[in-house]
């Protein structure tokens, strides 16, 4: 109605406004800037200083989130100079100072950014401008998040979602506030309160079928929680999305790299091992570490060796410390493949530091499996059976089928390698059901060879353990098979007590016995 009364007549300045939020909302976003920068000099025309003010803020907005600092300078000095050269004070100057604030949080100093969206929560209070206020707030809580401060952040964040689910807010905000919430929840690699926010506006977004709140880097951050909830084909097409819409000039977005990369993770996880490598090298392209997928995909592949080499560089790149969470898991997974146990355990180790400190029942469940996977290749079936149960507790909490689904392989390896086949069986059969729902083909393909391998003893034994017995069977002392594997006495001891258990043996030389009537040193050079 809007559009077609500025067709017939043009529309005055704040009927120009009216229509700039509406083309935001409903997703025109390539209308907009003009929209609000024909309102600018309409409340000029009109002396109208702090209408003019408004438009500048909203016209800096965007460029501003893009990175584009230049533009987004210029107008916040030009709406500043003008607010001075007036003397006027008013709300607007708090909008400015908020977006000075915001820009801090870009440019990466988040002490500065928490200190000016004070400043703009109180130009807010004094004007009783309820969306400033919940803006900065906002602003202050990722701040805090930036500066370690998780817990005091992130009350923050919920509160200012509670005001937007419960209409306080204007409408112009909401689309922002959110994806700026599910940014920040990918950062405390919470994807609890994302998922619970995320169903709460999805809520408040049914009544209004016309709005369009989900643009830019949020709509990658949706494919991700999808991805985790099982919803595979929805994950894709919101991915899909994610790339149509960053891929928009001008220019192309620079989380147009993050696109690419959960496209990649989707192709890799469903085994389309061909479309991932080109979607994670077009990651690369537009400026995103492909990693740890890239390495992931080589494993997936194989190459053993190569996503070492990968992972290994990945966790040394200091440009990637922000994604340290997530490149840690997978470093755990590639060095156990490598054989690296003790390289694994450092990985874990850290893993479980970093859940410790924060608030994420995610990273917590990343950690508990990766703990309970290095323990089993440590040999301590036991220890590595209620890390694993644990994780799996906290991936139904989660409702994550596909990580609960890999943790449920690795419990059923652990009760194998405690002699309880039987059990073994049932928990891989419930993971290949849940990884063949999800289409999960190389998972699937895994677990069926792991439930088609009988109980031998290769494979109830952990591969530790067989390198162990076979150089029992060779004559090797405790101290000698420490320096051939290249682990500590009290491991290998350890090694030796759980053979002695699984095989019902008693001695060493009853160990020695066992292995050549196994065959347990056919190969061995």
């Amino acid at each position: 109605m809007l559009l077609a009364a500025d067709g017939e007549q043009p529309l005055e300045p704040v009927d120009l406004e009216h229509l700039a939020t509406a083309a935001h909302l409903i997703g025109r976003d390539a209308d907009v800037g003009a929209i609000w920068t024909r309102a600018h000099h309409g409340h000029l025309e009109h002396d109208d200083v702090a209408g003019a003010v408004r438009c500048a803020f909203w016209l800096a907005l965007p460029l501003i989130l893009r990175g584009d600092r230049a533009q987004s300078g210029g107008w916040i000095a030009r709406a500043t100079r003008m607010l001075d050269e007036h003397d006027t004070d008013c709300a607007e100057r708090g909008y400015l100072v908020f977006a000075r604030a915001l820009s801090a949080a870009v440019g990466g100093d988040p002490h500065a950014a928490r200190e000016l969206f004070i400043e703009a929560i109180r130009v807010g209070e004094r004007f009783d401008d309820r969306s400033l206020i919940a803006f900065a707030r906002h602003g202050q809580g990722r701040a805090l998040i930036g500066l370690g401060e998780i817990a005091q952040g992130a009350s923050l964040l919920d509160e200012v979602m509670v005001a937007i689910t419960s209409g306080e807010v204007a409408p112009m905000l909401i689309g922002d506030v959110y994806c700026s919430m599910i940014e920040a929840c990918h950062e405390m690699v919470d994807m609890r309160r994302a998922q619970e926010w995320t169903v709460a506006l999805h809520a408040w977004c049914a009544d209004r079928p016309d709005m369009a709140p989900y643009r830019g880097q949020c709509l990658v951050h949706r494919a991700e929680l999808l991805t985790l909830s099982g919803a595979w084909p929805s994950a894709a097409e919101e991915a899909e999305r994610a790339r149509e819409c960053l891929s928009e000039p001008p220019p192309p977005h620079r989380a147009i790299g993050a696109a690419f990369y959960q496209i990649g993770e989707l192709h890799r996880l469903r085994g389309e091992f061909a479309s991932a490598e080109e979607a994670y090298r077009q990651a690369s392209r537009h400026g995103r570490d492909p990693q740890p997928g890239l390495a992931m995909l080589r494993l997936a592949c194989g190459q053993v060796e190569a996503a070492r080499t990968v992972i290994t560089r990945a966790m040394a790149d200091p440009g990637l410390r922000r994604r340290r969470s997530w490149i840690l898991p997978a470093s755990v997974e590639i060095l156990l493949a490598a054989r690296d146990a003790a390289g694994a355990r450092v990985a874990a180790d850290e893993l479980a530091r970093i859940a410790h400190v924060g608030t994420s029942a995610f990273l917590r469940a990343r950690s508990a499996h990766a703990t309970g996977a290095v323990l089993l290749a440590e040999g301590d079936a036991h220890g590595a059976l209620g890390e694993l149960r644990r994780a799996a507790s906290l991936w139904r909490e989660l409702e994550a089928p596909y990580d609960a689904a890999r943790t449920r392989t690795q419990i059923g390896l652990a009760c194998r390698a405690l002699g309880d086949e039987e059990s073994a069986v049932l928990e891989l059969e419930a993971a290949l059901a849940e990884l063949e729902a999800l289409g999960a083909a190389p998972d699937a393909a895994r677990v069926l060879e792991l439930i088609a391998t009988a109980a031998t003893p290769s494979s109830v034994l952990t591969s530790r353990e067989v390198e162990v017995i076979r150089l029992i069977a060779t004559g090797g002392t405790n101290r000698v098979i420490a320096g051939a594997l290249g682990i500590s006495e009290k491991t290998v001891a350890r090694h030796v007590s759980n053979i002695f258990t699984k095989l019902s043996l008693s001695s060493r030389s009853a160990a020695t016995a066992y292995a050549y009537e196994h065959g347990l040193l056919a190969g061995r050079t």
